[in-house]
């Protein structure tokens, strides 16, 4: 099961209303413009509300240069994040770094909609373009995509993580340090176990 999930639709609706990374096309031209934008840690905790996959504590960057090319905009630069999720193994916490280069095209919306269509299939041509609504380009869906799309479907905490079998880890088999602080009761089951493994 993928440790991540579309938020909720209360979430995406607060989203849209207070956009995060908001840039008014009046101030773009053809030279573009650097922003730098902070990716706010309790941002990014709403937009994974209800998934295993949360911030790893700091906030991180989006840096982009935008330029405008006719009624288009060129969008270039680097997101930067940190997430952590559990290790699918052992269940300690995995590090998910992000660092993804941004490249995109973002069209005015009313150039880019299909003709009545219920589903509408993108040609390649378009797989990197974005659709605005001509006097603000927002980033939040383009810093939302990424950041999911680097969420792995198993993390692992690392390559070689021996799982809940660890010593020392919760779950484990008990070694004969712990079998001091086992209930007396089940002692039984444990030489039972044992003598299977023989």
């Amino acid at each position: 099961m993928r440790p991540w999930k579309i938020p909720p639709p209360f979430v995406m609706a607060e989203l849209q209303r207070h956009p995060e990374f908001r840039v008014p096309t009046s101030e773009l031209d053809v030279a573009g413009k650097d922003y730098d934008f902070p990716v706010r840690a309790s941002w990014v905790r709403g937009l994974l509300e209800g998934n295993e996959a949360t911030p790893a504590g700091d906030d991180g960057r989006l840096e982009v240069r935008l330029s405008k090319s006719g009624s288009d905009v060129v969008v270039y630069g680097r997101l930067r994040f940190e997430l952590t999720a559990p290790c699918a193994r052992c269940l300690e916490p995995s590090r998910i770094p992000v660092d993804e280069k941004l490249s995109l095209l973002m069209v005015p919306a009313s150039r880019n909609k299909a003709p009545d269509a219920e589903e509408y299939e993108f040609t390649p041509e378009e797989a990197d373009v974005v659709p605005f609504d001509g006097d603000n380009v927002i980033l939040d869906d383009v810093v939302r995509d990424e950041l999911v799309l680097q969420i792995p479907m198993i993390p692992l905490c690392s390559e070689d993580c021996p799982g809940m079998s660890a010593p020392g880890v919760s779950g484990a088999s008990p070694t004969e340090d712990t079998k001091e602080s086992l209930d007396p009761r089940l002692l039984p089951l444990l030489r039972f176990k044992n003598l299977k493994k023989e």
